[in-house]
């Protein structure tokens, strides 16, 4: 599986980001993908949502967003024991 993903900025600049959990919801009806920089010792986590399509949207709603950090804690609760 590969667990890379390019994102343009507005300035045409491409960033690899490695794909930390992808997951769907069905309250929202979408699906989201959380990506953190490699090379960014912060270890911070992005996320957003995406269509059939691939194309990305990020996650601005304060609800939706508190949603994907508790997945992503549940999620790492589970891989790290």
């Amino acid at each position: 599986m590969d667990n890379r993903i390019f994102l343009t900025d507005e300035t045409g600049q491409e960033t690899e980001m490695e794909i930390v959990l992808t997951f769907e919801d069905e309250e929202h009806n979408r699906k989201y993908v959380l990506v953190k920089d490699p090379s960014d010792e912060a270890d911070d986590v992005f996320a957003f949502s995406y269509d059939e399509d691939g194309n990305l949207e990020p996650v601005t709603d304060p609800d939706e967003f508190e949603m994907c950090e508790e997945v992503l804690g549940a999620f790492e609760e589970e891989t790290n024991g």
